[in-house]
């Protein structure tokens, strides 16, 4: 607007208004208009329903919060449909803004870069791209340190010696960040320990439930199992139970389900222990960027959200029954 045609009272008025609004984070003079295209794996197991749940919950507060703002929420059941949907959402929506969960790290990179290139600002959310210049920005857990957390606790539980197997989720950057974590605490502090075998159980029960089999078949004698994720160690332990195995003295998961915090709180035998990584970060994630696009302001390349150790002591800080997750 050109101020030399601003009335005086007007002038007045507006500048009244301002500093009434001064610092406000839904001023409406203070937002850009944003068409915000999300986009997350569908709820093929625990984790990724959370992830959902969390997904549609933030969209209605951040429509409510910003009134420029339009969020579309899109879940894909595979790589490939979600790379399509990337596309629809730039093309058939006109977004400028692209929050995403890639469904696989591989696979999305090139349909990621392709959105970016059409001036979309881009935040990636948990797994990574294998190239970050895809990406505009990177909202993450601490996955090297979810992977430490998770070998210190089983090195220490297990006295620094025994058999262990683990389960890998599926493939990609975090996973990969994770199990290099885990291995790197177990060669340096724990050499008595030893690592049979590491297999992808895809975050998945079914997948892990199999993986287990298989493991159980192969070796007989396993200490402990670094199952990385919640919903694996439920096909862990039902693997377990069904082969009548009793050597298997821990099962580490992760994520932090309600189900297995209260195992946790309850002093399981077996279940002693957890490693947070919240299904909510994908709220974070679109909380951050929503605030920077909205006020035109810069965003943190990358915001890393810390893993903690779960244990008997502080179970109930972490514990929400009424969370789908």
């Amino acid at each position: 607007m050109n101020n030399r045609r601003v009335l005086f009272r007007t002038a007045i008025a507006l500048g009244a208004l301002l500093a009434g609004t001064l610092g406000s984070t839904t001023s409406a003079l203070a937002q850009n208009k944003v068409t915000m295209g999300v986009s997350i794996p569908a709820a093929t197991h625990g984790w990724t329903g959370g992830v959902v749940y969390w997904a549609n919950r933030t969209k209605g507060e951040l429509e409510k919060q910003y009134p420029g703002m339009t969020v579309i929420v899109k879940t894909a059941s595979s790589a490939t449909e979600q790379a399509n949907q990337v596309q629809d959402l730039q093309t058939a929506n006109k977004i400028d803004t692209l929050v995403i969960l890639p469904f696989e790290s591989a696979p999305l990179t090139k349909p990621v870069a392709q959105v970016k290139s059409k001036g979309v600002f881009v935040t990636v959310v948990d797994r990574g791209l294998t190239d970050a210049s895809a990406q505009s920005a990177y909202v993450a857990g601490d996955n090297p340190g979810f992977g430490k957390v998770a070998g210190e606790y089983m090195g220490k539980a297990l006295g620094g010696k025994g058999n262990v197997v683990i389960l890998r989720g599926i493939p990609t950057v975090i996973d990969n960040q994770r199990v290099d974590a885990f291995n790197a605490v177990i060669k340096a502090s724990y050499p008595g320990i030893k690592v049979l075998d590491a297999k992808h159980g895809n975050w998945n029960r079914d997948d892990a439930f199999k993986v287990m089999q298989d493991y159980l078949t192969r070796f007989k004698q396993i200490d402990a199992v670094w199952a990385s994720d919640d919903d694996m160690a439920v096909g862990v332990q039902k693997a377990i139970e069904q082969a009548k195995r009793s050597d298997v003295k821990l099962v580490l998961g992760g994520a932090g389900s309600k189900e297995y915090i209260k195992k946790v709180m309850d002093g399981d035998k077996i279940v002693t222990a957890n490693v947070t990584y919240s299904p909510s970060m994908i709220a974070d994630a679109m909380k951050l960027t929503a605030e920077a696009r909205a006020k035109g302001t810069a965003m943190p390349a990358t915001t890393i959200i810390p893993s903690v150790l779960i244990t008997k002591d502080n179970a109930a800080k972490y514990y929400e029954p009424a969370s789908p997750f």
